[in-house]
């Protein structure tokens, strides 16, 4: 009777060990799915969630790690391109410990690199960079509705026949034609700036008076 029981038990609890396995590997296999999902909607915050959850059931599964790896690189380049560096070297450092081989992982690494030296020399000579690269992209944005006028006048025509609408689109190509010059102008002063310094720093040293072409008494 004792050893029936025992065979009982034994058997209980290998049925059971393997109930326990086949509901982790379910699990795993969801949190994998939620992640693919969220990966392919460009929802970086929440595959990462879905993959690291599986990491926690699984920490050798291979799907689960190369979309951890994935993720990361992808949260990475968003922050680079937001000048984040420092958060954006995390993000590798994560992707590194499931795809310490990435090809992708060590380029991004090296940009990351040589933009904060580049980014370092920028400050050092002009500190006011970012406050007028700003407002050159506003004002290069605002040429968009600029061209949409010109656009506009463009479609009038084509239903009212309406030479006016020519005349109109003309006088606003010629204003987005002068915008873009004064904008290129200024485009042209801000890379000298960013390369030699700023204003006071650039401003060329005073010139020395001609000499006289007259001659000596």
């Amino acid at each position: 009777m004792t050893r029936i029981l025992r065979a009982a038990v034994c058997g209980a609890a290998f049925l059971l060990s393997g109930c326990a396995g086949t509901l982790t590997h379910y699990i795993v296999d969801t949190r994998n799915h939620q992640g693919d999902l969220a990966y392919q909607a460009h929802n970086f915050a929440d595959a990462a969630t879905a993959y690291r959850l599986a990491l926690r059931l699984a920490p050798q599964d291979e799907h689960a790690r190369a979309g951890l790896a994935a993720v990361q690189l992808h949260i990475a380049a968003e922050l680079f391109q937001k000048s984040d560096f420092d958060g954006a070297l995390t993000a590798l450092a994560v992707a590194a410990k499931y795809d310490p081989q990435s090809v992708r992982l060590a380029e991004l690494k090296s940009d990351i690199g040589q933009a904060r030296i580049k980014r370092e020399i920028v400050v050092s000579n002009y500190p006011t960079y970012a406050e007028t690269g700003r407002s050159l992209r506003r004002a290069y944005l605002q040429l968009k509705s600029e061209t949409a006028t010109i656009v506009a006048a463009l479609q009038r025509f084509d239903y009212t026949y309406d030479s006016e609408q020519l005349v109109s689109a003309i006088k606003a190509s010629f204003a987005l034609r002068d915008e873009v010059g004064k904008l290129t102008n200024r485009l042209v002063t801000y890379r000298q700036l960013v390369e030699s310094g700023s204003p006071e720093r650039a401003a060329p040293e005073p010139l020395a008076p001609a000499a006289s072409l007259l001659p000596l008494p």
